[in-house]
């Protein structure tokens, strides 16, 4: 006992077994002095996070794929565009109230039902911090062979089924490494990694897009590549290239009330993550597309993964300009995949853990539990096709669509902006959030169905022959499941009201002007639920 003791987190003296299983200080919402993003902090943090090697490879698989430039740069904007006012819509309770994500769906999901909830976007955030990781091990070898190009010649120990190499397990266990002391600072201070980041990145980016043209002998042959696709299959390519750059999305969406919590004020959280996220994705997107382009007209083959292209540049004898300016590209592509596994990793895995086990697990313990697991499960191997790549987003993304389906109506819908912050952290039976023992049977009726009109065409996605209109479904997945999610729990809350429904939406803490009494004396009934928003007002 003495051994668990020492292995708790801080928290208030005297808390139940069941305080401690639900709140910690960072479960808690953030106090006035830890609200430091302002706007211009949301605009770097995003322009930061869109300069990363992901978002790169995303767009210029697209060209892998038989998209022309345009086409290809057509679906990231609309992509990036559809996705901008989700990440808002869902980063609007943080704003507003200045509580994370896992606390965000414990209104909708119930006390204990949000725990899964949790656990799917938690586990998410771990793989991608590996992938990331494995990423950024790519940018260290790059880096470490422009200083030293015998690194190139280190012979290999591993056997082939391993996926990886010695030299390259080396360079990401270098990256690994060097990323953990940014873990340990908290959310409030990591702003300023993002603002260098911002400032950083995007130079190099320029240079890498310039050099590109130049060793392509100007844009004239890049713009006149066409596509491969026509009719039909142009048509369904679009759509699923577009879907892929929403499933990149979808983490940070369904965790956006976790940056937000932190904000000034709600309009910090708005207009900047409005704006900031189609056009930094987008200007970052097309510095990717013209690249992969300008790689067909130099190697005579599309090079989707800009760090292979680097590593291209050191090929024979390169000069000594060539290898410093692929040392500086691939050192700002390694402070990108540390900012990026930092801001839409660690931190999300961290907030989703620590309300796992909030007895013992902290925002700082959980991005380091995020970065341990991102090692074991041999993220190099996700990475070894587009296809693979892009395949794994869309699955992964059906189940949190649906999630975030459920949180948005939840939200705007059923509660109408009226929270009770206290029934977030408390067991009582009388509570909002309690539900049914702590579960919501609404969300989670909503949630699987919204899995359910995907699972066909997912089976379809691992090689299994499916109708075409199941594919077609699935390559929808983000609005399938976000649609189906939301339509399915406003009929359930329909068929089955819950207590503390409103008609007006308004954006209050009911808790903060109830007595313990008045609560005690509030046993809403479901016919209660449907009650108009006056008995319910704040005086």
């Amino acid at each position: 006992m003495n051994v668990l003791r020492k292995l708790e987190v801080e928290h208030e003296p005297g808390q139940t077994y069941s305080e401690m299983f639900l709140s910690n200080e960072d479960l808690k919402p953030v106090t006035k002095d830890k609200r430091l993003w302002r706007h211009r902090n949301f605009v770097a943090f995003w322009i930061a996070d869109s300069f990363n090697v992901n978002t790169w490879m995303i767009a210029s698989s697209m060209i892998q794929a038989g998209l022309s430039w345009w086409q290809a740069w057509i679906c990231v904007w609309i992509g990036y565009g559809i996705v901008a006012p989700f990440i808002v819509l869902n980063a609007r309770p943080g704003a507003i109230f200045h509580v994370t994500f896992p606390v965000v769906a414990r209104t909708s999901f119930g006390l204990y039902g949000s725990l899964w909830c949790t656990f799917n976007r938690g586990v998410m955030a771990c793989v991608w911090y590996g992938v990331q990781a494995s990423i950024g091990g790519n940018c260290m070898f790059v880096m470490l062979r422009a200083m030293w190009p015998s690194v190139n010649n280190i012979p290999n120990h591993l056997p082939a089924s391993s996926g990886t190499t010695s030299k390259d397990l080396m360079a990401f266990f270098l990256f690994w490494l060097i990323s953990l002391p940014a873990i340990w600072f908290p959310i409030h201070k990591i702003r300023h990694l993002f603002t260098a980041k911002a400032i950083v990145t995007p130079i190099a980016g320029i240079i890498f897009f310039i050099w590109c043209i130049v060793k392509a002998h100007g844009v004239g042959p890049i713009i006149s590549q066409p596509g491969t696709l026509h009719g039909p299959e142009l048509g369904w390519g679009i759509v699923a290239n577009l879907m892929s750059c929403i499933s990149n999305m979808a983490t940070l969406l369904t965790n956006a009330p976790d940056f937000a919590s932190r904000a000034s004020s709600p309009g910090a959280a708005l207009w900047p993550q409005l704006i900031s996220v189609p056009l930094a994705f987008s200007l970052v997107s097309f510095i990717g597309i013209i690249v992969s382009s300008s790689s067909n007209t130099i190697y005579g083959e599309t090079i989707w993964d800009p760090i292979q292209l680097l590593n291209r540049f050191l090929d024979g004898q390169p000069s000594g300009a060539t290898r410093f300016g692929v040392w500086f590209i691939a050192f700002a592509f390694i402070i990108a995949q540390l900012g990026t596994n930092i801001s839409a990793n660690s931190v999300s895995a961290g907030c989703d853990l620590t309300a796992l086990l909030p007895r013992f697990i902290n925002i700082r313990r959980g991005g380091y539990i995020a970065a341990i697991v991102g090692f074991c499960i041999l993220p190099w191997k996700l990475l070894q096709s587009s296809n693979g790549f892009t395949s794994y987003l869309s699955a992964y993304s059906v189940f949190l669509s649906s999630i975030a389906g459920v949180m948005v109506t939840e939200y705007y819908f059923i509660r109408r902006g009226h929270y009770r912050i206290a029934d977030l952290y408390s067991t009582h039976r009388d509570g909002w959030y309690w539900y049914t023992c702590g579960f919501n049977f609404r969300a989670y009726a909503a949630y699987i169905a919204g899995i359910l009109i995907n699972v066909v065409g997912f089976a379809g996605a691992t090689g299994r022959s499916v109708p075409i209109a199941a594919t077609r479904v699935y390559q929808m997945s983000f609005f399938t499941g976000f649609g189906v999610s939301m339509i399915i729990y406003l009929l359930l809350n329909w068929a089955f009201p819950v207590q503390g429904t409103f008609k007006e939406f308004e954006e209050v803490d009911l808790s903060s002007s109830e007595s313990e009494a008045d609560r005690d004396s509030a046993s809403y009934s479901q016919e209660d639920g449907k009650k108009d928003a006056n008995e319910y007002s704040v005086p």
